[in-house]
């Protein structure tokens, strides 16, 4: 494979990895057990669509210059010199399988959520004068993934019932006991495990 196509592979799966950057730094610090620093990516989400354009792109030039018509090559007599034996990496099984992670990489907002296993309602008895609904505003998500991270960070609390996050209308919806956990505790949670930055909080009726 020329480095021309190399080239364009590369920049294909790179611009897939960060198209999807938002959602891949949550997922990696979920799986280490560390606080995320995925709110420092969040200047990536407005370039999403431009990045998954040029992914397409290189990855179309790539195929383009894979399938066209091999012209023949012939020596100073006019004969034609035999082709050297293609390696897998100038194979389009190569390129297929790159294509297919870019794939995946892009569409990985849509199916982030079967990474976050503790995002259900929880079934706890509370003293309906102890149970407090509160919206918590969140800066800094951008994805479903950026949801599922604070709703998981929500849940491992004790004393929360229930959490719904949007980033869309940023922020988190929280049903907690009062009595076993605090709004302070939970902004405090979200920043230090989530990387985002807890704005204005608003009591809401049941």
């Amino acid at each position: 494979m020329s480095k021309v196509k190399k080239k364009w592979m590369g920049a294909g799966l790179l611009s897939a990895f960060a198209a999807s950057l938002c959602c891949i730094a949550p997922l990696l610090a979920l799986i280490a057990g560390t606080s995320s620093a995925a709110a420092s990516f969040s200047w990536v989400e407005p370039l999403r669509p431009y990045l998954i354009g040029l992914t397409v792109l290189t990855l179309g030039f790539a195929w383009y210059q894979q399938l066209k018509p091999k012209v023949e090559e012939v020596d100073s007599c006019g004969c034609s010199t035999e082709q050297k034996k293609t390696s897998f990496m100038e194979s389009k099984g190569f390129l297929g399988i790159i294509s297919i992670f870019a794939l995946v990489m892009l569409s990985l907002p849509y199916y982030s959520d079967i990474f976050y296993t503790n995002n259900s309602p929880k079934t706890i008895v509370v003293d309906a004068a102890n149970l407090s609904n509160t919206k918590i505003n969140i800066v800094g998500m951008t994805c479903s993934g950026c949801e599922n991270h604070v709703q998981q960070t929500l849940f491992s609390q004790e004393g929360v019932v229930d959490a719904k996050a949007s980033y869309e209308n940023g922020d988190a919806i929280v049903k907690y006991d009062k009595t076993k956990v605090d709004l302070e505790t939970l902004s405090e949670a979200i920043e230090k495990e989530t990387g985002y930055e807890v704005g204005e909080i608003e009591k809401l009726k049941h």
